[in-house]
């Protein structure tokens, strides 16, 4: 299932097995998508998944906001004692990470297929994924405007300028 794009983000599940989730990632995360991002994010981190691979391959933006939302996440997988990992990070991506010393909090792969590998063997989807082409059904919209575990207690990351807060 291909999330509803705003006109900025697509959020797409690759596939998922118990608590981890495969997600690809294409277009901006900016401020323009980060209502939609903490969406469909929240979404997936309500429903339990807590260990996350993120396919950045197609994301061609990435400013502080977006770098902001990533570590929102990070914090807020860390609680649920999870993990974030972005896999084919491209020069861009890569450039905001390193210039921000990002990439000791956002470990960064090569490939989907090398994050997978250093997660718990139980933890792991098959990669590549052996499902239908559709992808997993998984939610990628939450009944509230942003899942409580956003606003709880003090995420240093969360975009507090945001209308969806």
């Amino acid at each position: 299932m291909r999330s509803r794009d705003n006109d900025r983000l697509a959020i797409t599940p690759l596939t998922v097995k118990d608590e981890c989730a495969v997600l690809r990632f294409s277009g901006e995360l900016d401020r323009g998508s980060e209502e939609f991002y903490l969406d469909r994010i929240g979404a997936v981190v309500a429903t339990g998944y807590r260990h996350l691979v993120l396919d950045v391959t197609a994301l061609v933006f990435c400013d502080s906001r977006g770098l902001n939302c990533l570590l929102a996440l990070r914090w807020l997988l860390q609680r649920r004692e999870g993990s974030l990992l972005l896999a084919c990070v491209g020069r861009r991506l890569a450039a905001v990470l390193a210039l921000t010393g990002s990439t000791e909090m956002l470990p960064v792969f090569s490939s989907v297929s090398e994050a997978l590998r250093s997660l718990p063997a139980d933890q792991r989807p098959d990669w590549p994924p052996t499902e239908s082409a559709a992808g997993p059904d998984i939610p990628l919209h939450s009944p509230e405007p942003l899942e409580t575990s956003w606003l709880t207690d003090t995420n240093p990351h969360f975009p507090r300028g945001s209308e969806a807060g």
